[in-house]
Order: structure tokens, then sequence, then C-alpha cells
């Protein structure tokens, strides 16, 4: 009896393995099954779609569908109004994203070495864009930016100083819009770096300061450098968001005027609902290289070598 004891006991530690992945199988289950059928399924569709040329017509005779390969890609290349809009997402990422890091990291700098009293009011303060609402978020900025009774203007009007319309103008709409995303997202990284600079050794700052460092080589020669894997991540997640910049038109502008706050994204979007499905979708992937290959450079240059 004693001898046959083992040979019982292996095969009921496999049922034993095999009964904890059937549960544990069984708990992953919904969300494979959400999954699958909300993101996997839509991204292979949508992705097969953009070499066709499906359009809203053809839902109700999908056999009339043809292949076309990559037409839909090459006739992004002579859409003028496409064109147009990839410069003004260009645009606002070469600008937005230094410009926010910039604001992001001084907030967190002052911040941390204590330069400004009450420090969790600020804190708090520069957070409270992130998690407002975009719409609520748009309404003041057009108040802020109205021509005619807004507080910037009026505060030029001041100095004598005749403010534009703000909006309204293709040549200052496009960079207003970068400075109210810029304001909105500036919490999120003050937070990141803040983290950060919690993090690099007080006793680097104090060996530098006996060398008779000033405050910039210090912050040049010593907080930059170790930030360096949070300065990634912040661009990263910048450049995702700017590259994918949709709210801000869609609210404040429409895109207008004559296109100069028109992004892929939104253009993009107006496509679908034009029922031009696979020319979107070609949109949508053509968006999707530019935000992994903007991604691979900031990989490549702000990559710690540690």
């Amino acid at each position: 009896m004693t001898a046959g004891a083992p040979g019982r006991a292996a095969p009921s530690a496999a049922r034993r393995h095999l009964r904890e992945a059937l549960v544990a199988w069984s708990f992953a289950l919904p969300f494979l099954i959400l999954f699958l059928v909300f993101m996997a399924g839509p991204v292979l569709v949508s992705f097969v779609m953009s070499f066709t040329d499906l359009r809203l017509v053809d839902i109700h005779h999908p056999f009339s569908v043809n292949f076309v390969g990559l037409d839909n890609f090459a006739r992004l290349l002579g859409d003028q109004k496409f064109l147009k809009a990839v410069a003004n997402t260009a645009f606002f990422v070469i600008v937005g994203i230094p410009f926010t890091i910039a604001l992001g990291l001084g907030a967190a700098v002052g911040l941390n070495q204590g330069v400004v009293r009450f420090r969790a009011i600020f804190r708090v303060g520069f957070y409270l864009p992130v998690v407002t609402s975009i719409v609520a978020v748009a309404v003041v900025w057009r108040l802020l930016l109205s021509a005619d009774y807004g507080v910037v203007n009026t505060l030029l009007g001041f100095v004598g100083i005749k403010g534009p319309d703000w909006l309204h103008n293709p040549a200052t709409a496009l960079p207003s819009l970068v400075v109210m995303a810029a304001w909105r997202n500036m919490g999120f990284l003050m937070v990141i770096f803040l983290a950060g600079l919690q993090g690099i050794p007080a006793l680097l700052y104090e060996a530098a300061e006996i060398d008779g460092a000033s405050a910039w080589q210090r912050f040049t020669y010593i907080t930059l450098p170790m930030l360096r894997p949070t300065l990634l991540f912040a661009a990263v997640i910048t450049s995702i968001g700017y590259l994918q910049f949709f709210e801000e038109p869609f609210v404040m502008t429409q895109g207008g005027p004559l296109d100069s706050t028109l992004s892929v994204a939104f253009y993009t979007y107006n496509q679908f609902g034009f029922g031009n499905y696979s020319y979107a979708a070609s949109m949508s992937y053509s968006l999707f290289l530019a935000i992994v290959g903007l991604t691979l450079v900031q990989f490549r240059f702000l990559r710690s070598d540690s």
C-alpha cells in the first residue's frame, strides 16, 4: 500500500494544477473576450479595411468591396487637406512637447526646492486641469481668448495693445491651442518630474555646491542627466497624446479657420463621418506609424546609457 502512494500523489498534484489553471482562465476569460471583441478584432478589421475601397454604401453589399492594396496610402500623399493636417499636427508636436515639458519641469523644480511657499496648494492647482473635463477647459479658454470681452485682450488693452481674434485668426489659432494644451497637461508632467527629482541623492547637489557649481550648473550636470529616464517617459507620453490631438480643435475651432487647426486625428474622424471607411483607416495607420517612429527616435536619444 505504501509503495503505491507516490504514484497516486502524482496524478493528484496534476489534477490540482489543472484545476487551478482552469480557475485562473475562468477569471481571465471575460477580459479576453472583451479584448478580442472590442480591441483586437476592430484593430485587425480596420487594418484589413485600409487595403480596400470600403465605403458606407458598401455596408449592405460587402461582396462589392475590392482590394486596392496601397492605393489609399498613396492617395494620402496627394490629399492637400491631409497634408495640411499633417503640418498642423507636426507644429503641435514640435512646439507643444518642449513647451509642455519645460513648464512641467520648471514647476517641479520650483516646488521640489521649496522656492514656492504653500507647495501643497500649488501641486493641487497645477494638477486640477488634468482631471478637469476638456469641455469645461475649452469653455474657459474660449472666454479668455475672446476678441471682444476676453481677459487676455482686456489685459493687453491696459498696456495699449490691441489683441487679435485668437481663435478666428489663422496665424494665432493653432498656437493658442498649443498654449491651452500645455497648460492643461503640465500638471501631469509636474507630478512625474517631482517623483524623479525626489529620487536624486541630495549628496550630489551638496558635493557640487562645495565644489563651487552654480545653480544652473547643478541643474545641467546633475538634474538633467539623472532625469533622463523620466524625461524619456514624459516625452513619449506627451508625444503620443499630441500626435493624436483631437479634443482641442473639435471643441474649440472645428478645425478652422481655413483648416489652420485641422489635425490628422480630426480629419480622420471627419472621413469616418463621411463614410470613407477605408480611406480613414489608412490615415489611422499612417498616424500609428508616425507615433511608432517618433517613439523610437525618442528612445534612441533619451534612453539612459546605464
